[in-house]
């Protein structure tokens, strides 16, 4: 299979030489994950090549409308991608439909940015590539991104509370167990969580203001996020 070199790539010295985010220093000061409303598919042929666009927020929808796409081209080689995230677990689901189609390439083009739900998305390629300017972006996945809601659990007074850190606990506890095995079946190295993602704040603070970690090109071959022996 003849594996495309997108022309965003005249983009990557450019990017690679810009302004870095002080908070999060391996990442980009200003991401591009597309467009804030649902991921459009959109169907291109680059080079000759068939490839499908997708860019915006994962939505619950996405799955369907994924495999749908999917199934409307036999010719389909690439699936390019920036995203900000979203539905982690309709991420999920879409990553497992891009790994039924054997041999399926996904890709992050140079400029492009691929965070949070999107993570999964991309892993759910056969074949995966991160180009040269291209970002990974990864955060620590979390039910406690709602500081207001533990604010008023607090004030009602100790039983909400509880209540509260039982919920986020056992949500937590699933989300990471759903991690594990998503990674597993896409021969992603586990240690992705426990070296990079789990070690990212939750949420913002004073004393730690990164929340997000970008993952060099050496990283994403380490962990086999893209594989080695693929590469290229």
């Amino acid at each position: 299979m003849r594996f495309l070199r997108p022309v965003a790539a005249i983009a990557a010295l450019t990017l690679l030489a810009g302004a870095t985010d002080p908070n999060n220093p391996t990442c980009p000061a200003e991401p591009d994950w597309g467009p804030a409303k649902a991921m459009a598919l959109t169907p291109r042929v680059v080079d000759g090549a068939h490839v499908l666009v997708a860019e915006g927020i994962i939505d619950s929808t996405l799955p369907q409308r994924l495999k749908e796409a999917i199934d409307k081209d036999d010719q389909l080689a690439e699936i390019w991608m920036r995203s900000r995230g979203g539905d982690a677990r309709a991420g999920n689901e879409a990553g497992k439909i891009i790994r039924s189609f054997p041999g399926m390439v996904t890709r992050i083009p140079a400029g492009w940015t691929c965070f949070s739900a999107c993570n999964f998305l991309f892993m759910g390629g056969d074949r995966r590539f991160v180009d040269d300017g291209g970002f990974f972006m990864v955060h620590m996945f979390t039910h406690t991104g709602d500081r207001e809601a533990i604010y008023l659990a607090a004030e009602e007074g100790t039983a909400e509370t509880v209540r509260l850190i039982a919920d986020i606990e056992q949500q937590s506890a699933l989300l990471a167990s759903e991690d594990n095995d998503f990674l597993i079946r896409m021969g992603v190295s586990r240690k992705l969580l426990t070296d990079i993602m789990y070690r990212q704040q939750a949420v913002k603070t004073a004393d730690n203001p990164s929340t997000r970690y970008c993952l060099s090109q050496e990283e994403v071959r380490r962990y086999n996020v893209v594989p080695e022996e693929r590469a290229g």
